[in-house]
């Protein structure tokens, strides 16, 4: 769709000219989310925030195939292509950066209601502050929503800084693999 637009593989985020540039902001990224999610592993006050019921009954081969195989190619390909590159793409085309932000991250907010809907209750943290009612879970369905949208805005700052898909696409499988990781060894 972007191509057909008269879109560019820079345009996409995908430029060969960028691509350096991408993968060492990834790679500084990546390293980032590691010592942060390390150091709250270690602290007590925050090592509770990583209980999560659906890591429950996972093998350490269901996790390793999450973080290696689903989160990078079922979730990180597929949303940063579609929202920071081609939506993206597309917009600032047409409107400029500021649009192109906005309409990307609300809609990449969007996308995760589905995702969200047992947040309140699977994540034993967020029992307390959202409660077991559908009010609660509708509460932390918006809250979800505004945070991934927020996640998005961050993402799209990252893209139009480093002129490449790689640097949101290394910050955003950071944060969903290694919380699946820590998830797990913490259980």
């Amino acid at each position: 769709m972007l191509f057909r637009a008269g879109g560019t593989w820079a345009d996409a985020g995908l430029g060969a000219a960028s691509l350096k540039r991408g993968a060492r902001w990834a790679v500084v990224l990546v390293g980032l989310v590691g010592v942060g999610y390390a150091a709250a592993a270690l602290l007590p006050v925050t090592r509770g925030l990583f209980a999560d019921e659906r890591y429950g009954g996972l093998t350490g081969g269901q996790v390793a195939l999450r973080v290696l195989v689903t989160v990078p190619v079922g979730t990180v390909l597929l949303e940063e292509v579609a929202f920071r590159g081609v939506l993206y793409g597309l917009v600032r085309r047409v409107r400029g950066v500021v649009w192109a932000t906005a309409v990307s991250s609300v809609l990449f907010g969007v996308w995760h209601v589905l995702p969200s809907l047992g947040l309140a209750t699977d994540k034993p943290a967020l029992t307390p502050v959202f409660g077991r009612s559908a009010l609660g879970a509708t509460v932390a369905v918006v809250a979800a929503v505004l945070f991934t949208g927020a996640a998005g805005v961050l993402f799209c700052e990252l893209r139009r800084r480093s002129g490449s898909l790689l640097a949101p696409m290394g910050l955003h499988w950071a944060v969903n693999a290694f919380g699946y990781l820590a998830g797990f060894l913490l259980r």
